[in-house]
């Protein structure tokens, strides 16, 4: 009788669950996500690196990229649009971090009471109030002053966790997230806590990862978070002009729709295009398309370089295999997965990749370490150099599953142009400086990180990735 039974609920758990995992799986994606913009022909394209790094047994913090934000920010005229995934002061209070969130929040203020005319538009992730389960000072002082604030409304996006979320769905997702929270908040045990409900759609696992801004004047593109806690964090950033704005409107409009938004600004300005470089807007599984694409291109003598936080994507790894093995030189410089806004990491994803790759990789595949201390190597950038022509991919966009097989929310700029332009010259440069560690201490050998690499962490590793139980 009592197997007759388990076998009845073995039943009704898989007529029940299965259906919302194979759907939450392939169910199509909203309208203008997954989004390929048009080649735009432009001069310029400014790159600018924020750099932790070890000099002369001191640490030094080399950042730009959010003082640019400033400066963009005072100087537009008609429309901001912000889409950032961390935006949050949540930390241990052992730490000290820069107040990058108040920052940003004073200035998007200062501008609104300067240019009450100005439309200031704020997309973020739920995570900054821990899945809806409490609100965040920062973006309630931004809407007390009139700027408009979306929360990414995650639901109508694929899940990249099928054996949690089918069950989610099916069970758990009726519990509510608003209301008086009792579970410690996993972000910091400061932050307030957490509802039952938010906690539990925490566990499915996804996001609006972009990290992008725009205004009427520039947009940019970037792989750093306004967020305390980030502020250490070695980054990249592209800054644009042009019709590419429009671009970025667009896929922002459709965050905005399906996240009960307003109608975003238009860029006004139709010049016709003039510039030897080209650029191109690519969000979610499109970045993906394009990446393996220039790298299945490569051939012998060409160079690939990459700086990536998380590297796990199974297909992006083999084509590197399969590069180096047709001649072309690849060196990568990953962060060592040590810590996590200065807490122990345990050293996966990059680890046990770099593992396979210096086990089953040739000659011509190299990888180092960012020099980390209490913070990330956090950039997401690849630069595939060839005799005359250079691309370049860089955004918020990891080389993992979750970040480019239309899972999480990303934006990346691609970049196509001669050697001699100034972009390719700085990006490569970048690369170089690192690589050797030119005047400072950026990278260290693999084998720092791999001398006491454990069995346990490689099949763990194998495991998250069968079961995607995983955040990358």
């Amino acid at each position: 009788m009592f197997k007759k039974i388990l076998f009845v609920i073995v039943i009704l758990l898989i007529v029940s669950v299965v259906p919302y995992t194979v759907y939450g799986l392939y169910k199509p994606l909203p309208d203008g996500v997954s989004y390929e913009g048009d080649i735009h022909h432009v001069s310029n394209v400014e790159f600018i690196a924020d750099l932790s790094y070890e000099k002369d047994g001191e640490r030094v913090r080399d950042h730009q990229i959010f003082d640019k934000v400033i400066e963009m920010v005072e100087e537009a005229e008609e429309f901001i649009v912000f889409d950032m995934f961390l935006f949050n002061d949540k930390y241990d209070e052992d730490k000290d971090y820069p107040e990058i969130t108040d920052r940003i929040t004073k200035a998007l203020i200062k501008k609104k009471e300067e240019s009450p005319e100005l439309e200031i538009t704020f997309i973020t992730d739920e995570i900054n109030t821990t899945y809806r389960s409490h609100p965040s000072k920062h973006l309630r002082a931004l809407e007390e002053n009139d700027v408009d604030v979306i929360l990414t409304n995650l639901t109508p996006l694929r899940d990249a966790n099928p054996i949690y979320s089918g069950f989610w769905r099916a069970f758990l997702s009726v519990f509510g997230r608003e209301g008086e929270g009792w579970i410690e908040n996993p972000f910091s045990e400061n932050a307030p806590k957490v509802t039952v409900g938010s906690y539990l759609k925490m566990l499915n696992l996804k996001g609006n990862h972009r990290k992008v801004m725009t205004t009427d004047k520039r947009a940019m593109i970037t792989s750093a978070n306004p967020h305390d806690a980030s502020g250490y964090n070695s980054n990249i950033a592209f800054v644009v002009e042009g019709n590419i704005i429009e671009d970025i409107l667009q896929s922002e409009q459709a965050v905005a729709n399906f996240s009960g938004g307003k109608q975003l600004p238009h860029y006004q300005d139709s010049s016709s295009e003039s510039g030897d470089i080209n650029i191109q807007l690519l969000t979610e599984g499109k970045t993906r398309e394009h990446l393996l694409k220039e790298i299945n291109q490569t051939d012998s003598g060409d160079r690939i370089y990459i700086g990536m936080f998380n590297l796990a994507d199974s297909g992006v790894v083999k084509q590197l295999v399969a590069a180096a093995e047709r001649g072309v030189d690849v060196r990568m410089i990953l962060d060592p997965n040590e810590t996590f806004f200065g807490n122990e990491n345990i050293g996966i994803p990059n680890r046990p990749v770099a593992y396979d790759l210096e086990e089953y990789g040739n000659g011509n595949l190299h990888v180092k370490w960012y020099n980390t201390e209490d913070e990330q190597y956090h950039s997401k950038i690849i630069l595939i150099e060839r005799d005359e022509m250079s691309t370049i991919i860089g955004g918020s966009a990891n080389f993992t599953r979750r970040n480019l097989d239309d899972f999480n929310l990303d934006t990346s700029l691609k970049v196509e142009a001669h050697n001699k332009t100034e972009i390719v010259k700085e990006v490569s440069h970048y690369f170089q400086k690192l690589w050797n560690n030119d005047e400072a201490i950026y990278t260290v050998s693999v084998d720092e990180y791999l001398e006491d690499f454990s069995e346990y962490k490689k099949y763990l590793f194998r495991l998250q990735k069968k079961t995607g139980l995983t955040t990358f």
